[in-house]
Parts: structure tokens; sequence; C-alpha cells
């Protein structure tokens, strides 16, 4: 506890925080939305399209990258959607066309342009999250904030449509809801949400902070209010212990975080189990 509080004392741990927090708050909203469409992996698509985006930025040397790889990972999502509804390449063959296409593509460009001579480093980096948290400067962090609130409020006021259309896509059209359009909204926060992570996790355990926490809470609770609201504690606390953890033991941050997810998971299993629940 000593340790931790003497680190709290620096500023890049303290940022590294705050926006750790935000990222565990703003995946675990719309993983149990995701999780209850059997969309899931679309975490996964758009972590790898964030990479490919990433390389690019970072071949072009630019100081800010989330200028460059935010609106290359919406376009990528308004893609997935539309595509993912074609007769001919569904869902899950759009996804995992674009995410290894963005994946190679952009791995392909950080060896023809090298940034420094440890490519293999930089890609773990990124890949994994390894240090990336624990260098936000201040606009990095006042982008992330900003972003989080935007995330965190579309949530709550388009709750109810996003409840309508995640359990019955028909009735709701029948109710007049534009289903299309708030597909698209999901998209468009998921994607933001992938590029936040980015940073804390990497781009390959991304998935890991949208779908566990979801996980993990409908083995123990039911209703879908109470799902969402148990998945983002367990979100937050998960997040918070492993970067603790990782802070005192010098632990890679995104891998920590996602072994106490794992944890907590089959915690909860266990007790949705003697429940007969999960």
């Amino acid at each position: 506890m000593a340790k931790l509080i003497m680190y709290l004392q620096y500023p890049f741990v303290r940022y590294a925080i705050i926006v750790g927090v935000l990222v565990a708050l703003c995946s675990s909203l719309l993983g149990v939305t995701l999780v209850l469409k059997r969309f899931s992996f679309i975490g996964d698509g758009l972590s790898h399209v964030a990479f490919g985006g990433m390389a690019i930025a970072s071949v072009l040397k630019m100081s800010n990258e989330m200028i460059l790889v935010l609106p290359f990972t919406i376009v990528s999502a308004i893609l997935l959607l539309k595509t993912g509804k074609n007769t001919k390449i569904k869902g899950d063959a759009a996804i995992a066309m674009i995410s290894v296409g963005a994946l190679a593509f952009g791995y392909l460009v950080m060896n023809l342009n090298p940034n420094s001579s440890n490519i293999s480093g930089d890609v773990c980096t990124t890949l994994f999250g390894s240090t990336s948290i624990l260098t936000l400067n201040k606009t990095e962090v006042w982008l992330s904030i900003i972003l989080s609130l935007i995330v965190v409020v579309l949530f709550i006021i388009f709750y109810n449509k996003i409840f309508a259309i995640t359990f019955d896509e028909d009735f709701s059209k029948t109710t007049g809801i534009n289903v299309d359009r708030y597909n698209l909204l999901i998209a468009v926060v998921v994607a933001i949400i992938i590029v936040l992570a980015m940073n804390l996790v990497g781009s390959l355990l991304i998935s890991a902070l949208v779908i566990f926490p979801a996980l993990s809470a409908m083995c123990v609770f039911k209703n879908f209010k109470m799902v969402t609201i148990a998945s983002a504690v367990i979100s937050v606390i998960a997040a918070l212990v492993g970067m603790s953890v990782s802070i005192i033991s010098s632990s890679p941050v995104g891998s920590t975080i996602v072994a106490i997810n794992v944890i907590v998971f089959v915690v909860c299993y266990i007790i949705g189990r003697f429940e007969g629940g999960c």
C-alpha cells in the first residue's frame, strides 16, 4: 500500500488510473448489448482496424495518433455494419475480412517504414498496451475524458432504444424505432471505446473489457438494468485492482486487468451455478 501511495504522487500514474477507469466504464456499458446481440467480436475486428490506423499514424509521425485512428475506426465500424447486412458477406465474415486485413496491413506498414530499430517492441506495445497507458499527456487525458463522457451520455439518453433493439429488432421496427440508426450509433460508440481502450490493454485484449464484465454480471443477475449496472461496477473494480497490482508488481497493465476480469468471471460463474443461473 505504501508503494502504491508513493506511485500515486506521480501525475502520469494518476492520468493512467483516470483514463483506465473511464475506459473500463464505457466498455462495460455496451458490452451487455453486444453479447446479447451475438456481436461480441466486433471489438476484435475494430481493434485490429485501430492497430492499422495507429501504424499509419506512427509512420506519418503524428503527435496525436487519435486524430487519425478515431475517424478511421468509426468509418470501419460503419462499413462493418453495412457489409454485414450483405447477403453474400455475413457479419462474422465481414469482421474477419476487415480485421485481418487491417492487422496485416498495419504490421506491413510498420516494417516498411520503421520509426525505430525496435519494431517488435513497438508492435508488442500496440497489441498488448504494455506501457502506453503510462505515457499519456494532459491533452490525451482530457480527450479521453471528453469522449468517455460522450459515450456515457449517449448511452443514458438512448438507453430505452438500445434496450429495445437488443432484444427484438423486428418488434422495435413495428413500434417506429429506426433500428438502423441506433445500430449505427452503437457501432460508432463501440469504435470510440475501442480507440480509448487501445492505450489501456492494447488491440488484442480489448474484447476482454467488453465481454468478461458482461458475462460475469449475467451469471449473477437476470434483469437487463441490473446486469448493465453490475457489469459497470465489475469492470471499474477490475480495472482499479488490475492497475494497482500492475503498478506494485511491475506487470503488464493490460494483461493484469484481463487476468483480474477472468478471475472475477470464474467467481461469478461458480456463484451463478449454485444459484441455478449461469
